[in-house]
């Protein structure tokens, strides 16, 4: 049984910086690709960054390209996501998805799920 779990979340000044990070278990993560998604207050769930854990290509969303990077530590089985350059419009709780599709981007696609780390950046 595949489990995610997020760590790393926080409260953080615009422009700032703060990494969060998802521990897998329960499976062989090489045919996988993990995903970041987040969900703001009243919106809907909307992809974040990608990546393929084997061969490590990744992909982004076109509002956080450049300010975020997602990479992954193998020998630990943590695929961790560097938030840099901060904005308010960042604020929302994310989520750590695996998939066996990937080129996966899209919630729906994604079969395995964390249960969600705070992000929240002030003004």
């Amino acid at each position: 049984q595949v489990q995610l779990v997020e760590s790393g979340g926080g409260l953080v000044q615009a422009g700032g910086s703060l990494r969060v990070s998802c521990a897998a278990s329960g499976g062989t993560f090489s045919s996988y690709s993990v995903a970041w998604f987040r969900q703001a207050p009243g919106k809907e769930r909307e992809f974040v960054a990608r990546i393929q854990w084997s061969g490590g290509l990744t992909y982004y969303a076109g509002s956080v390209r450049g300010r975020f990077t997602i990479s992954r530590a193998n020998a630990e089985n943590t695929v961790n996501l560097q938030m840099n350059s901060l904005k308010p419009e960042d604020t929302a709780v994310y989520y750590c998805a695996a998939s066996r599709a990937l080129t996966a981007y899209v919630a729906r696609d994604f079969r395995y799920w964390g249960q969600g780390t705070q992000v929240t950046v002030s003004s």
